[in-house]
C-alpha cells in the first residue's frame, strides 16, 4: 500500500507566512501547439513560479549552511527507501503541548523519523501558522547524535518560530547532514514502523530546499 504524505501545490497557496504562493502560467497552450504538429496532435507545456519552500518540502544542509550539501549533492540513500518510524505526539499537541520530546529508548539510527503532531489538519488556515508544535532542541540534538537518516514533521516548522529566534533543530540536524521534511500530512495513516519512506526532490544545483512528493510504502497484510 502506498500512503500519500504531501500537500497538493495549487495556485496562490500560502505555505509559510511571508513566502509568496506559486503562480501557474502557460508556455505553450494546446491551441497554439496545433500549429506545430500534425493534425490531431497537441501538447501543453506549463510554467510554474514558486518559492522553494512551498507545500511539503525538503531542507538540505545548504538551506542552513553555506558550505552544506545542496539538492544535487545529498545522496538518494538519504532520501528514498528509508525504513520509517512514526513518533506519535498528536494526543499531547491536541491538549495544548507545543514542544515534542522524543523517548531516548527509540531506535532511530538509519531511519526516517516522522513526528506526527496532527497539526496538518490546520493546513491552509490561519490556525496553521500560529502556535504550531515543534521538535524540542535537545531531541533534535539527540537524533543527530544517534544517526537518524531523515527527520520530518507535519506542522509549520520543525523549530519554534519566534521573530528573529534561533533554529536549533534545523541547526543540529542539518549540521549532521540529516535532511528535514516539513509540512507533511497523513502520518496518522501509517503504522509506527515497518514501512519505507520516500521524499526525493529534483537535483537542482545550488539550492537548499525544494518541494517533494513524500510517500510511504506499507507492506500489505498477509
Amino acid at each position: 500500500m502506498i500512503v500519500e504524505l504531501s500537500h497538493r501545490i495549487v495556485e496562490g497557496m500560502v505555505t509559510y507566512p511571508g513566502i509568496p504562493g506559486p503562480r501557474l502560467a502557460m508556455h505553450l497552450s494546446r491551441e497554439d501547439s496545433r500549429e506545430l504538429y500534425a493534425p490531431g496532435t497537441e501538447f501543453e507545456i506549463g510554467v510554474i513560479t514558486l518559492a522553494a519552500n512551498t507545500g511539503t518540502y525538503l531542507d538540505t544542509p545548504r538551506h542552513r549552511y553555506a558550505g552544506g550539501a545542496d539538492l544535487s549533492q545529498v545522496p538518494l540513500s538519504s532520501l528514498a527507501d528509508l525504513p520509517g518510524l512514526v513518533v506519535r505526539a498528536e494526543e499531547e499537541t491536541r491538549a495544548g503541548a507545543r514542544e515534542v520530546r522524543l523517548d531516548p529508548s527509540l531506535d532511530v539510527r538509519g531511519r526516517a523519523v516522522l513526528v506526527h503532531t496532527g497539526w496538518d489538519r490546520h493546513f491552509g488556515t490561519d490556525a496553521y501558522v500560529s502556535g504550531h508544535p515543534y521538535l524540542a532542541p535537545e531531541s533534535a540534538a539527540w537524533l543527530a547524535e544517534q544517526g537518524a537518516a531523515l527527520v520530518g514533521i507535519d506542522s509549520l516548522n520543525i523549530d519554534d518560530t519566534p521573530p528573529r529566534g534561533p533554529r536549533p533543530a534545523h541547526s543540529a540536524l542539518l549540521a549532521a547532514g540529516i535532511p528535514v521534511v516539513e509540512h507533511l500530512t497523513g502520518l496518522g495513516a501509517l503504522p509506527s514502523e515497518g514501512f519505507r519512506f520516500h521524499a526525493a526532490p529534483p537535483m537542482v544545483a545550488g539550492m537548499g530546499t525544494f518541494p517533494v512528493r513524500a510517500y510511504a510504502v506499507v507492506p500489505e497484510e498477509s
